[in-house]
């Protein structure tokens, strides 16, 4: 941003490094995303607060309506924890997002400039850079998900997010840190490939005028459609994530949560929270990758 172009005191740096530096696309991804990542976490953490009560079975898989039950899930957080209780967790997400989405946005310029060089890339070059960026982004902060998650679902009353970390460690080791990788995985990996996939191909159907006269707008739509679309494909895994970090006693792995879900509570079972995550995820890809390409076209940031 223009504040990063003020004019340096006679101290003896360099400023065309200094600019070189500033000019690095790596950077100028991270810097996006973690802005972003504020942004997102501090507007939109009540939805992921809603989604992961709705997901709690002791709360919510009961009913299969899961539109129905966040108005009262919405009634019930703030009677019993204020209004304040809808933020709760938004230390770790914080601590999750900020370097999460930059990491994110770091590793997809990283792999598209590196291996790929195109303006846009086919399909299958989509998917596969947005599989990568995310799989290395999301095994990175696993334990950051795991904290985050305990303290939405209102079942784990930690005093902070180091308590939390302590106390998963001595009783469930690494393995309790890495809880529901493989479902995460999962789930953001194909939801990242298909998303990048969609929003390469939304875009460059944008007509060229329309694109250079609102490009921002531009992204924004073709963020929100993409978006929907892919946490569409991948809501179960999202369902079978949160299981897997609540009741880590209750699952064997993977596979037990997928039959007892359905044994239990059907197909519509791996839907729980699909409004609020819907909802989230939308606004996040919108204003994140909005704000990405409008940084990575600017001459510096």
């Amino acid at each position: 941003m223009e504040f990063c172009q003020a004019r340096i005191p006679n101290t003896g740096i360099d400023k065309s490094k200094i600019d070189r530096i500033l000019e690095n696309p790596i950077l100028k991804a991270f810097a996006s995303g973690s802005c972003s990542g504020i942004i997102c976490t501090t507007l939109l953490q009540p939805l992921d607060v809603i989604k992961t009560r709705l997901q709690n079975p002791v709360l919510s898989l009961t009913s299969h309506s899961t539109g129905t039950k966040i108005i009262p899930i919405i009634t019930d957080v703030i009677k019993h924890e204020q209004i304040s209780g809808l933020w709760k967790g938004t230390t770790p997400a914080l601590m999750r997002s900020v370097p999460g989405i930059g990491l994110y946005f770091c590793c997809l310029e990283y792999v598209k400039t590196r291996f790929f060089n195109k303006k846009t890339p086919s399909p299958s070059e989509s998917i596969f850079i947005g599989v990568i960026a995310r799989s290395m982004a999301g095994a990175t902060l696993m334990p950051m998900t795991v904290v985050k998650t305990r303290f939405e679902s209102g079942v784990y009353q930690y005093s902070g997010v180091m308590v939390a970390l302590q106390d998963i460690f001595h009783h469930e080791g690494i393995k309790g840190l890495t809880r529901g990788l493989v479902p995460t995985i999962f789930r953001d990996a194909p939801y990242a490939g298909i998303y990048f996939m969609f929003y390469n191909q939304t875009k460059s159907a944008v007509p060229k005028d329309i694109y250079s006269m609102y490009p921002s707008p531009v992204h924004f739509t073709c963020a929100l459609v993409s978006s929907t679309l892919a946490s569409l494909v991948t809501q179960p895994p999202d369902v079978f994530k949160t299981q897997l970090q609540l009741y880590p006693n209750k699952y064997n792995g993977l596979w037990s949560v997928v039959v007892h879900i359905y044994l239990r509570y059907g197909i519509l079972g791996y839907f729980q929270g699909i409004v609020p995550r819907l909802m989230r995820r939308t606004l996040v890809a919108a204003i994140s990758w909005t704000l990405y390409e409008k940084v990575m076209t600017r001459k510096s940031i």
